[in-house]
């Protein structure tokens, strides 16, 4: 006798037998899916590369301009009254004109790492009494904003322009530095360079500059459209003649001994 619940044991089944599982397998993600992770995962490489190129292009315009005068900037090319200089290297413009620029801009100027805390502390103090507003910048603070930057205030422009008063110490030098300012420097309506602006003033160009005549056009420097270096009267007069008083000084010193 055959028992029914033994025949069914041994009754083939029309079910197809399945392989064993050698472990769970792991779920594959989309291709979209993909791309989301990847892009998020990137999103901070362009921030760092506009950063490292903005440096590296700054980095290169500075030794750049080391060996090369530069051809021109943005306060000339914003310049409504057009743009009138010409280039004069510091070996041939008279010293008096270096000189004068010290004695009315920056008396630390060959001692200074680029910044003059205490300038800028006065200057500081002096403003918040109201008043005509007074600036603090010394000689390669200006050169760096009038070669690189704008005109004007901001906490960016001057972030920037400290920025570059450091390249340009450490890559330039003095020496490059006032014969860069010097020739970059507003000296007049629509010109530039204390050359364009001893043609444009005395008709002779900056090497036979005298004490008194560099004195006038380092007066005019802080409000070049204002002041005028021939026949000046008021305060300009007073402070070309101050100036003028201070170029001795300067020279007997040693104020400007970073410069030979």
């Amino acid at each position: 006798m055959v028992i029914p619940a033994l025949m069914s044991v041994t009754e083939p089944s029309d079910t197809p037998a399945r392989s064993p599982q050698k472990g769970k397998q792991k779920s594959k993600a989309s291709p979209a899916r993909k791309g989301m992770r990847g892009s998020s995962g990137r999103w901070w490489r362009w921030p760092v590369r506009i950063v490292v190129g903005a440096f590296a292009l700054s980095v290169f315009m500075v030794v750049v301009y080391r060996f090369v005068p530069p051809p021109v900037t943005l306060t000339m090319v914003f310049d409504k009254n057009g743009i009138t200089k010409d280039w004069m290297s510091l070996d041939d413009m008279s010293p008096n004109m270096a000189r004068a620029a010290i004695a009315a801009e920056d008396s630390k100027f060959c001692t200074h790492h680029g910044f003059d805390s205490e300038a800028i502390r006065k200057a500081m103090d002096y403003n918040e009494r109201g008043g005509r507003i007074r600036g603090g910048s010394t000689i390669s603070q200006q050169t760096a904003k009038n070669v690189f930057l704008w005109q004007g205030g901001g906490y960016v422009r001057k972030g920037m322009e400290a920025y570059f008063t450091i390249l340009i110490e450490a890559i330039w030098g003095k020496r490059r530095i006032m014969e860069v300012y010097l020739n970059v420097a507003e000296t007049g309506i629509g010109t530039y360079g204390a050359n364009a602006g001893a043609m444009r003033y005395f008709n002779h160009d900056a090497s036979k500059l005298s004490p008194a005549e560099a004195a006038r056009i380092a007066a005019v420097l802080p409000l070049p459209k204002k002041r005028e270096a021939v026949t000046p009267s008021g305060f300009t007069r007073r402070y070309g003649n101050t100036i003028a008083r201070r170029i001795a000084i300067v020279r007997n010193q040693g104020l400007s001994a970073c410069l030979k």
